[in-house]
């Protein structure tokens, strides 16, 4: 017979209730302490986008292709003695194109400690306490994918002198049909839901083609930002 199992039972043969009672507790939290450990969060949510700029922060760059991913993962095991892997770290980021849309708390906790050296649970409450008001109601021009036809063709622009304009394909996909002075150039697609003038324009699945001995590829998808500080300066359906 185990340790666990006779120290089980001489607790439950004293008849004492108290021991009984604290017996149960002990078991129920170290219980409830492995599943949230496993549970998974919507990868979606603001404290996780909050918490991907921290990390970005202290890091030092934004995270953008999946050599990235494999440096911060390296720095993280070197800094924290904890292994996260890069394709982790890719759908934390939304990165990953295989449709994860949820992450462990223990990812959470490893990440909130490398950017903030607390747990998950505390950095969500160091967001509370720092009662900084990021919500706005404002009036400007928008498009949004789900109002366009297959087909339907939008212009939009950013400093300092950069312009696209991309044909809608379905799905919020879209297809880069003339471009210029941007990183973003002819046939290359993105994925976007909605356009907004004075914001700034995350293209998701960015896929750039190249021409090789006549034939066309595409590289790997990438998160595609661009009007960082003022956001577009031009945006028109055409």
């Amino acid at each position: 017979m185990s340790d666990f199992s006779v120290k089980n039972n001489n607790i439950f043969a004293t008849g004492n209730k108290n021991l009984k009672q604290s017996w149960t507790k002990t078991v129920v939290r170290s219980l409830l302490s492995v599943d949230l450990k496993i549970m998974a969060i919507k990868s979606d949510i603001p404290q996780i986008h909050a918490l991907r700029e921290r990390v970005e922060n202290k890091f030092g760059k934004t995270l953008y292709v999946h050599a990235d991913f494999v440096e911060l993962m390296t720095v993280i095991e070197m800094e924290l003695r904890q292994h996260i892997s890069e394709t982790t770290l890719e759908r934390v980021w939304s990165y990953s194109t295989r449709g994860y849309d949820s992450v462990s708390v223990r990812t959470l906790d490893v990440l909130a400690k490398y950017a903030c050296n607390v747990n998950w649970e505390n950095f969500c409450e160091l967001l509370k306490k720092e009662n900084k008001i990021e919500s706005e109601v404002f009036n400007t021009e928008m498009i949004l994918s789900k109002d366009l036809n297959i087909g339907d063709r939008i212009r939009f622009g950013w400093l300092p002198d950069r312009i696209c304009e991309a044909r809608y394909l379905g799905d919020d996909k879209f297809v880069a049909e003339h471009c210029e002075n941007a990183t973003i150039k002819e046939d290359d697609t993105f994925v976007c839901s909605q356009f907004v003038l004075g914001k700034e324009l995350q293209m998701n699945k960015f896929c750039q083609q190249t021409t090789v001995n006549n034939q066309q590829t595409s590289s790997k998808s990438k998160i595609y930002i661009v009007g960082r500080e003022h956001g577009l300066t031009t945006l028109v359906r055409i």
